[in-house]
């Protein structure tokens, strides 16, 4: 009996020693196991992908990590330019009646967006067959881009030549251009150059001419392709078809008036304001001026100024037709004789109250003299 007591009295041990030991074996387990088989069917939240992704279906613009980053390492993100925007409106505006005039049709102009792109990327992209025109900027001595897609192309020359009115798009056929169409091309870039001179006239002049045309983009190279530039999309839309012109203008070309684009307003300067100015002027002209004449000023001794009395009198070192100084505070106006005007005390004033500028005559006659007396 006392062994079957020990016997059982034995057991809880054992089994706690059991229980502990399979409790260690399951955390060994649990630590070397894929951490990716403990998550199971579990879904991400919405703000876990938008995390991984970067961007929110939300806010696509103000991401900018995760696939997002990645996407956008090779975007060009330049100062923004307002008065170019400005300046391309005008120019929409300018369009919409040259066009008008050049298809002897109705022709509505938009700018589709003004972006920030680089040149080789750019060139990359054109859809063939296009036409590019090398632009040159005289004043800035440097190039830019038009390119004519193919849509617009075809659109363009079916007007021109007197095709069918109302027709729908003209399918592209990829065929060369042929000398003529080539020309007609190059007039219509023309009249759109000759409207952004006048769009950019009010801010600087400039004139572009149309150096050649290239069918190749390979060969219309105007810098090298890491380079930014400023990319202008207008979408023009004529007899029921549609297409696009693209202007493309390299930073390096703009960069002589680039101070002049980062203005908001036209002729902006620092601080100015033209209707502060006005009022500014006009208080000033009409403020009151204390003005004070001076007979004399002497120095005395601080002895004798203490010692001055009822009846003491002061003699100026200054003859009795002496000119008396006119003053504002500090400030010397003129110069005038002192006299009677009826009761009142007057001052004729003998010297103007601005100075004469010296002019480069009175210089060299001056020096002339100061060498004939050395």
């Amino acid at each position: 009996m006392s062994k079957v007591a020990a016997t059982q009295g034995a057991t809880p041990a054992s089994s706690g020693a059991d229980d502990t030991a399979a409790e260690w074996a399951r955390m060994i387990e649990a630590q070397t196991a894929d951490p990716f088989e403990q998550l199971g069917d579990r879904v991400l939240t919405q703000d876990e992908i938008d995390a991984l992704v970067g961007f929110s279906l939300d806010q696509l613009q103000d991401g900018d990590g995760g696939v997002r980053a990645i996407v956008d390492s090779g975007k060009v993100s330049y100062e923004r330019l307002p008065m170019l925007e400005i300046v391309f409106d005008r120019m929409v505006r300018l369009l919409a009646t040259s066009l008008r005039n050049f298809f002897s049709d109705n022709v509505e102009v938009s700018l589709a967006g003004i972006t920030s792109v680089r040149v080789g990327d750019y060139l990359n992209s054109i859809p063939l067959p296009s036409l590019l025109a090398v632009v040159r900027a005289e004043e800035w001595d440097n190039f830019g881009l038009v390119t004519v897609e193919p849509s617009l192309i075809y659109a363009a020359l079916d007007i021109l030549l007197g095709g069918k009115r109302g027709a729908g798009p003209t399918p592209i056929d990829g065929r060369p251009f042929t000398t003529i169409e080539t020309l007609l091309v190059k007039r219509l870039v023309q009249v759109v150059m000759q409207d952004a001179e006048q769009a950019f006239l009010p801010l600087t002049p400039v004139r572009f001419t149309v150096d050649r045309i290239e069918s190749n983009p390979r060969f219309a190279v105007v810098t090298r392709p890491a380079n930014a530039a400023i990319l202008v999309q207008l979408r023009l839309e004529m007899d029921g078809r549609s297409g696009r012109l693209q202007i493309l203008l390299p930073y390096a070309t703009i960069e002589p008036i680039r101070d002049l684009l980062l203005q908001s307003y036209m002729g902006e300067k620092l601080g100015r304001d033209p209707i502060w100015e006005g009022h500014l002027a006009t208080e000033i002209w009409q403020a009151d001026l204390t003005l004070e004449a001076v007979l004399h000023e002497t120095s005395l001794p601080l002895r004798r100024a203490l010692a001055l009395e009822v009846g003491d009198t002061l003699v100026f070192d200054m003859p009795a037709d002496g000119l008396v100084s006119l003053r504002c505070g500090d400030l010397v106006l003129s110069e005038g004789r002192i006299g009677r005007a009826g009761d009142n005390v007057a001052i004729q004033v003998a010297r103007p109250l601005r100075r004469s500028r010296t002019t480069l005559a009175v210089f060299e006659a001056s020096t002339r003299e100061l060498r004939q007396d050395s």
